[in-house]
């Protein structure tokens, strides 16, 4: 019988926490360390991929991601030994999408060759910004000399490159951004991760901004005005946003991530890595110790989730509508139905589909380019409709 997660797919994600240096916008879990154990890691990593495959026989892999903290530290022998595994473990799908985060620094890039050889064939490059100034501002050790050079390893290593860049940075007019964007889609990438500069409790820039002490930032209604020409410049160059803040050629959108949009099933492995995976017909929520010690001795003792409850019908209907509204395709109205035990309320629909924020007909719901600026308002609306 089919279950719900196969709407979705299945992948496993695999959490790298060590960095070089902590970026101040950042809010991941990540930590920096100068002696790191390659081979405990490994072997963790390969006890917990051996663990899930007794939970989750028979699966089909659909896609791979390593991400972090700075995954281009791997060596690239761990890199393989986990590929290895999976493909052990589990049956692997004929197009499986294996991606690794990466910082676009020469010591990082020098490894990519070796990460193609062990299966890698797609990279994610953090590039962020693309003048020397703004790096420095946002804590990252690369310049933009590195970032043109690593891409172009990149390009040569494999089949598929994405990068990101964040706008709406301290002193960044429009005017700036659109010629950063412009010069962006000149790079040839098939896929741009563009995301507007948040400020987050707990980070070095969320410090600062409390204290007065981050000059620079743009108004509200700059910002908006940004994320409209993203919109506008990307489409026109043949690189339509797919979801949020997710740009690509048509077919190559992250296959991984669109598993967690579409409400598939994956598995979290690594320190502070979430999960969603169906045992029985059950949907559980899983969640790994946070702190990389603690993780590692948890794994070595038992395994590495603090957390695995079930998720309500309901949560899970809260979630696929969370999650999937962020496509542009937006969600399957009879799937949230069968998740929900109920539907969404025509009347609901109807008004937000008149102020314009909205498009559905009887099989789907979408956020129009109008809505998306404003998506969490409309969810929740929708999700207070019940």
């Amino acid at each position: 019988m089919t279950e719900d997660w196969q709407n979705g797919g299945f992948g496993i994600y695999v959490h790298w926490p060590f960095c070089q240096s902590k970026c101040p916008y950042c809010d991941f879990n990540s930590h920096v360390s100068d002696n790191v154990d390659q081979e405990a890691w490994l072997s963790a990593y390969l006890k917990e991929l051996d663990r899930y495959s007794r939970l989750l026989p028979n699966r089909v892999v659909n896609s791979v991601f390593f991400g972090g903290g700075t995954p281009s530290l791997m060596q690239e022998h761990v890199v393989s030994g986990v590929i290895d595994a999976i493909a052990k473990n589990w049956t692997t799908a004929n197009d499986l999408e294996i991606t690794l985060e990466a910082n676009p620094g020469s010591v990082e890039a020098s490894r990519f060759q070796g990460y193609q050889t062990a299966g890698v064939n797609r990279v994610s490059l953090g590039v962020q910004a693309l003048n020397n100034h703004d790096l420095k501002r946002l804590g990252r050790l690369h310049t933009v000399e590195e970032a043109q050079s690593a891409l172009d390893i990149a390009q040569n290593c494999f089949d598929r490159v994405s990068f990101d860049l964040i706008y709406a940075r301290q002193d960044q007019t429009i005017t700036n951004w659109e010629a950063e964007l412009s010069q962006a889609l000149t790079m040839a990438a098939d896929h741009l991760s563009l995301y507007q500069l948040t400020i987050e409790d707990g980070t070095a820039f969320g410090d600062r901004f409390e204290r007065g002490l981050l000059k620079g930032l743009p108004e509200d209604d700059i910002s908006a005005d940004m994320f409209q020409i993203t919109q506008d410049i990307c489409a026109s160059a043949g690189m339509a946003a797919y979801e949020i803040s997710n740009h690509a050629l048509a077919g190559s959108e992250s296959r991984h991530n669109l598993i967690y949009w579409n409400y598939g099933d994956y598995i979290g492995i690594g320190p502070g890595a979430h999960g969603r995976v169906t045992v029985g017909g059950q949907k559980y929520a899983t969640e790994c110790h946070k702190n990389p010690k603690a993780w590692l001795d948890a794994v070595s003792s038992s395994d590495g989730e603090s957390i695995f409850s079930s998720v309500s019908a309901a949560d899970q209907a809260t979630e696929y509508l969370l999650m999937g509204m962020r496509l542009t395709s937006g969600i399957d109205r009879q799937r949230f139905q069968r998740l929900a035990g109920h539907k969404i309320p025509d009347v609901t629909l109807g008004q937000l589909s008149e102020l314009g924020v909205i498009e559905f007909t009887e099989s789907t719901i979408r956020a129009t380019e109008r809505g998306r600026p404003i998506l969490n308002a409309i969810l929740a609306e929708i999700a207070s409709s019940d």
